[in-house]
């Protein structure tokens, strides 16, 4: 069974974007972006909302054609031009590159999607992993955390999409050298809650 991974993007202070859709604080630099390559270039589809499909479809088809690119970047442009995607719209009537449009968020279409062979699905955009959330659709978190403080903006997991608490197990965290913070969870199993009680209790880390 494929898996559902949310990748985004947050500042310290929990904001994913600034209050005009600013992202020019994300501290993305070779290292971080060879990383976000590796694990991107192993996943079977990119799910996106309009909005992140048209930002990233005006610039990443042709980005690798720019004077002085740098490595990960082209390599990034490749991935992103030869993955399938889906982008749920309602509204939008054309895409390219390999591009599915989808009307809407079907749990029984999400859970076949996610039965077909291959790589785990990458989700992005803010509006759509709130829609995933409610239908609990979402299997592992992949937030990276930016070591700046913007004030105000729009928050990754609104408040009133929080309908049930969810129980995860943190994978991995690690430190990039540019300060960022992965923290990769997945949702908790019965048996990953037992195996982590069961180590609290012998005094495993």
């Amino acid at each position: 069974m494929r898996k559902i991974v949310l990748m985004m993007s947050v500042s310290l202070d929990g904001y994913m974007e600034g209050p005009n859709r600013e992202i020019d604080w994300h501290l993305v630099d070779g290292e971080l972006h060879m990383h976000f390559n590796e694990v991107l270039e192993d996943m079977g589809a990119f799910l996106s909302g309009r909005v992140t499909y048209e930002l990233m479809a005006d610039y990443w088809p042709t980005a690798d054609r720019e004077p002085g690119v740098l490595r990960p970047v082209a390599d990034f442009a490749a991935i992103w031009r030869n993955m399938p995607k889906l982008v749920f719209s309602r509204t939008l009537h054309r895409a390219e590159w390999h591009t599915t449009i989808v009307r809407d968020v079907v749990v029984d279409e999400i859970e076949a999607l996610k039965a077909q062979e291959g790589g785990d699905l990458a989700l992005g955009g803010a509006d759509l992993a709130a829609t995933f959330m409610r239908h609990d659709l979402i299997d592992e978190y992949r937030i990276y955390v930016h070591p700046v403080l913007i004030g105000r903006g729009r928050r990754p997991f609104p408040e009133a999409d929080v309908m049930n608490p969810t129980g995860l197990r943190l994978v991995e965290s690690r430190t990039f050298g540019n300060g960022v913070v992965l923290l990769h969870h997945e949702r908790a199993t019965a048996e990953s809650t037992t195996e982590a009680a069961t180590q609290a209790d012998s005094g495993q880390p």
